[in-house]
């Protein structure tokens, strides 16, 4: 049996799409001829301007049949941006096929050295910036009777971390709100999942092993000993891993598949 996946001429919509797990799914989206928009948050485009125009280089650099790949300079924090998003990816390409939600940026700490800024930032960005973004594709994908949602999540979120509190909240509430809403998207031929992503070798897992590192008093290298040490299958899940789960969610494989996490963690969560 040949897993065809037929996602050529569909149009994506994909956050965080600059580097790690988001780069990695845009990238194997076009590979598979998908036309591919990649809103980034227009403070860090202004930082960093040559890394995203490196991920959309890398992204046209792969051979694909005919896929095109933008660029959306925007803040998923506000309701205006996520309009500008959906409207700029509809002017290029006419449709909205797939959605993949995968923005973030939650900071690892002690929580007693917390703010509330540090939460509200958390959930601003994902937990809200998710529903946004799914609250503002559906109409279109309503109208089509297809659509295809997938909200890259984390274990955070069932396993909670006394270091990641911010972040795992964020998590958990975007479990509840993709099997919450799973089952009004399809009355619409809509599918929305999660994929949970535990370990990942991505910049951002580097960025948080430090911040753990400094609230725990040791060193990366022993936060990084830590966290393969407690998973069973002692290696790290590489993005590309990510990026081809969520083309199987995509995917008409996927037909019946809706309203349901997926851990991706090399067995490292308890209980069921």
């Amino acid at each position: 049996m040949s897993l065809e996946l037929h996602l050529s001429g569909k149009t994506a919509i994909v956050t965080g799409g600059s580097a790690g797990i988001g780069l990695a799914t845009a990238k194997a989206l076009y590979s598979e001829g998908v036309n591919v928009a990649m809103p980034t948050a227009a403070s860090y485009a202004a930082r960093n301007p040559e890394r995203l125009e490196n991920a959309v280089s890398a992204i046209q650099s792969l051979p694909t049949p005919g896929a095109k790949v933008i660029p959306i300079s925007a803040d998923l924090t506000k309701a205006e941006d996520v309009e500008k998003v959906v409207s700029t990816t509809l002017a290029q390409f006419s449709q909205i096929d797939i959605l993949i939600n995968n923005a973030g940026s939650a900071r690892a700490g002690s929580f007693l050295e917390s703010t509330d800024d540090l939460f509200l930032d958390a959930w601003n960005l994902k937990l809200l910036g998710y529903i946004r973004l799914v609250r503002a594709v559906v109409p279109h994908q309503k109208s089509r009777g297809d659509g295809r949602i997938v909200n890259i999540v984390g274990g955070a979120g069932r396993t909670p971390r006394p270091n990641f509190l911010a972040g795992g909240t964020s998590n958990a509430a975007l479990l509840n709100f993709t099997k919450g809403i799973s089952k009004e998207l399809a009355e619409y031929k809509i599918r929305i999942n999660a994929i949970s992503p535990g370990a990942t070798a991505t910049e951002r897992a580097e960025t948080l092993a430090r911040q753990n590192a400094q609230a725990q008093g040791i060193t990366v290298e022993q936060v990084k000993a830590q966290s393969i040490q407690s998973i069973p299958l002692k290696r790290i899940a590489q993005p590309e891993e990510i990026a081809a789960l969520a083309l199987f969610l995509v995917s008409d494989l996927a037909a019946s598949i809706t309203g349901t996490e997926i851990i991706v963690d090399g067995g490292s969560t308890p209980g069921v």
